[in-house]
């Protein structure tokens, strides 16, 4: 059986925060149309692919899908389980804004098969909240995984990110000590980036903002894997940090290079060597959907070559590269070739060789991307 997760893009949103550059669009209309066009894409899949296939993950990603009513995302869970091999002790993700919930929503979510939350808290001062324009404030942000524990959720993941404009090291930490004094088990801390197209690039282009350097950026990053290590946070991939036991199986799908399908609007799939991806307009979506029980806006198959790097790539942003595992995917012609790299790596502190493993160390996450650059 291979395992394979699963991912459902909700795009409904209540609020387009200045960061974003996920599809999300700010509307209640064609709401259950879009639930009849995902259960319709549901069958379409699984009459492709679920023959010798475990599901061992569901995400629901967004947009918001807490925004949506427990009984919606009920109706999805148990159509996916009608119709693909979902594993019964399958890792079961909604994103979660807080704003968006109550103890009794969560409540409800949990009764419909949700088992993991996502909440994207992303500060616990006001003002920077304020400035990403998030719809929630610390209080509500702490309260959601207080609520969520009473629940009865006890796998909840919050995200937080550094380097906002004026941040200064005390405030980041601050946000650190808050967020590890809470009751979860997994933090994903990630840097401001500008994205094309969001509201926030525009403002930095009009001088009305101005980012911290590249330098700042790695001594908060630097900061962020020494304070969570040392409150029993281990670190799985460049931006996520675990309580022992609890890393997300859905990203690890992604980052061990498993297989994946992705339902609903601008979602993306990968399966036997072949990627392919949806339309993110949602009327496009649902009227691709009617004429041909897809909405899939194009496609590439990987080269030998593609799948390798981006083996590699993923590996190292992550857990390391298995050796034994990498020998039955690949030969081992490019590891022997890149040796005295990978020893000059080794003697600057930047990885260490294991019995069956090549990892970054610490101090190799804070130039990951230098190193896939020279490598690959």
């Amino acid at each position: 059986m291979k395992e394979t997760a699963l991912y459902i893009h909700i795009p409904f949103c209540d609020h387009k925060c200045i960061y974003c550059d996920f599809y999300s669009i700010i509307t209640n209309d064609n709401v259950e149309a879009f639930l009849s066009s995902l259960k319709t894409e549901i069958n379409f899949y699984s009459e492709k692919y679920n023959a010798n296939r475990k599901f061992i993950s569901v995400f629901f990603g967004g947009g918001t899908p807490s925004l949506m009513e427990p009984d919606y995302i009920s109706k999805i869970i148990t159509h996916l389980k009608s119709r693909f091999n979902i594993s019964e002790d399958a890792e079961i993700t909604l994103e979660t804004n807080p704003g968006t919930v109550d103890k009794n929503k969560l409540l409800l979510f949990k009764q419909a098969g949700i088992n993991r939350l996502s909440i994207g808290i992303q500060s616990f001062h006001n003002d920077e909240l304020k400035f990403l324009t998030r719809i929630h404030d610390s209080q509500t942000a702490i309260n959601t995984v207080h609520d969520a524990v009473d629940a009865g959720f006890g796998n909840i993941s919050i995200d937080l990110i550094f380097n906002l404009p004026g941040q200064t090291k005390s405030k980041w930490l601050s946000n650190l000590k808050q967020a590890t004094t809470l009751p979860v088990k997994h933090i994903s801390a990630y840097s401001l980036i500008l994205e094309r197209g969001t509201i926030l690039n525009k403002m930095v282009l009009d001088g009305k903002v101005n980012m911290q350097d590249v330098d700042y950026d790695a001594d908060l990053y630097e900061t962020t894997i020494v304070y969570l290590e040392a409150e029993g946070f281990y670190q799985y991939e460049v931006s996520n940090f675990t309580k022992p036991g609890y890393e997300c199986i859905h990203n690890n799908a992604y980052w061990r290079y498993k297989e994946y399908i992705g339902l609903g609007t601008s979602s993306h799939s990968f399966i036997n060597g072949k990627r392919w991806w949806n339309f993110s307009s949602l009327k496009r979506y649902i009227s691709e959907i009617n004429k041909k029980g897809n909405a899939v806006a194009n496609e590439e198959h990987l080269t030998a070559e593609q799948m390798h790097d981006e083996y590699v790539m993923l590996a190292l942003r992550s857990k390391g590269i298995d050796l034994a595992e990498y020998k039955k995917k690949f030969n081992g012609d490019w590891i022997n070739k890149n040796y005295s790299y990978f020893q000059k790596l080794k003697d600057e502190d930047l990885i260490v060789f294991e019995k069956e493993r090549i990892r970054l160390t610490k101090k190799g996450y804070l130039l990951c991307d230098e190193i896939l650059k020279n490598l690959l």
